[in-house]
């Protein structure tokens, strides 16, 4: 009798006899299912309204849908939207009519990966949770923001959850090991190697427990080098549309702004590594170089549209040299934000003073009446002069002349620096022989 209870229960995985059975067991995510938490005040008043958990993959989205529906008396439908279509959303949609019709009761449809459905299979849900034949609960470790449609994400709450901590994976051990029954044979380095392992995936963390459990023999204590042999590699966690990939873009910008060539290239690696579009990171490069290297060196630009270009030409891999090649120029490169500050100086000021006509002078004036109005009198064609200087004001009449752009004493904005400092000097001496004279 023993036998066949053992052989019954170790067929079901160690996560999925962990599974918490109250919102009160959830590890990690007091911040949203606590009984103070939104979604923990929401359920403990009976009043589901459809909503998005985002999250990274093991911190509780599915457990969390599943112990919700069992607490509000609602029927628990899942679905995963890539293995899913139309006619499957149909055939739900249905029954939660004919559920809601003939048994009065509620349908809590739960849609893993959400964000894989495109546009036009999310709208299909908008009729279904405004009426109320389901209440919505999508999960996603994708950014809500840039992966759901607006008219869908309106009709949702969401909510962040966390990735888990050390500590949350402390009480995962602890209670797979009053499961068992013993203590799970690995020493104290082999434990927290485990949990770094592990990277924020309670559900992954239980697998490796069981694996190690699966594992020891009678008295065995495995250190982190027998760990490492049982998991060999694992993937990181990473998805490019999620938090992780934020981060580690980030990390790219930071690196490449503090001229840490090094480090730079460590994060572009573990971007590729896990799986990133190289594109995308070619895309960003670029942006770096007119965003953060700019004028101090203009042919940081030239060659980030060269590098990706050479990819284009290449593909992966042998293109992703150029990539690299990119970030290394980039990292080394002198950096300014002289143009950058001055965008937003100037747009800020065109916003501020977006009626002002440009002074007269300036404007053509190919008919007669714009002549009578004086446009185009007093123009001075620059070039037609000895130094090719005028020094007008092309700013328009009523406000003061505006420093926007101010350069940076390093690689060739210091050229410019010098450039600005003659022109503005030399607009100085003809302002003044102007007022003298």
């Amino acid at each position: 009798m023993e036998d066949t209870l053992f052989s019954s229960q170790v067929k079901r995985p160690l996560a999925d006899r962990l599974r918490p059975q109250s919102l009160s067991e959830v590890v990690g995510q007091n911040q949203v299912v606590g009984e103070n938490a939104p979604l923990g005040r929401m359920v403990k008043a009976g009043k589901v309204t459809s909503f998005i958990l985002w999250g990274p993959p093991g911190c509780g989205k599915t457990t969390i849908a599943r112990l919700i529906a069992e607490h509000t008396n609602l029927y628990f439908e899942q679905i995963s939207a890539v293995f899913s279509g139309v006619a499957d959303l149909k055939r739900v949609f249905q029954y939660a009519q004919e559920r809601r019709a003939n048994q009065g009761k509620g349908t809590l449809l739960f849609v893993d990966e959400i964000h894989r459905f495109n546009r036009s299979q999310q709208d299909g849900f908008l009729p279904y949770v405004e009426d109320g034949t389901i209440i919505l609960v999508g999960a996603t470790t994708e950014n809500p923001s840039f992966e759901l449609n607006a008219a869908l994400l309106s009709r949702c709450q969401v909510f962040v959850l966390n990735r888990l901590s050390a500590e949350d994976f402390e009480v995962l051990l602890q209670r797979a090991e009053k499961e068992l029954g013993r203590k799970l044979p690995i020493d104290e380095e082999a434990r927290q190697f485990i949990k770094d392992t592990a990277d924020g995936d309670g559900r992954y963390i239980l697998n490796i427990a069981e694996s190690i459990f699966n594992y020891a023999q009678s008295g065995e204590i495995f250190d982190k080098e027998a760990i490492v042999q049982i998991i060999r590699s694992r993937a990181p966690v990473y998805d490019k549309g999620r938090d992780g990939h934020y981060n580690l873009i980030s990390a790219v910008h930071k690196s490449l702004r503090g001229s840490d060539v090094d480090a730079a290239l460590y994060w572009v690696a573990r971007m590729i590594e896990a799986g990133e579009d190289p594109k995308y990171l070619l895309r960003r490069l670029t942006r770096f170089a007119v965003e953060d290297v700019s004028m101090a060196d203009p042919q940081a630009v030239i060659h980030a549209i060269a590098c990706w270009d050479t990819y284009e030409r290449l593909g992966s891999p042998e293109g992703d040299l150029a990539l690299f090649q990119l970030a290394a120029y980039l990292a080394t490169a002198p950096k300014s934000a002289g143009v950058y500050k001055a965008m937003h100086k100037a747009r800020d000021l065109a916003r501020k003073t977006g009626s002002l006509m440009p002074p007269k002078h300036i404007l053509n004036a190919p008919t007669k009446l714009m002549k009578e109005l004086g446009y185009s009198d007093g123009y001075v064609y620059d070039q037609d002069l000895e130094d090719g200087f005028s020094g007008q004001s092309y700013f328009p009449e009523g406000i003061a002349r505006q420093k926007l752009y101010h350069p940076v004493d390093r690689g060739f904005e210091r050229e410019v620096k010098k450039r600005i400092d003659y022109f503005d000097n030399l607009r100085r001496e003809k302002n003044k022989d102007k007022q003298e004279s």
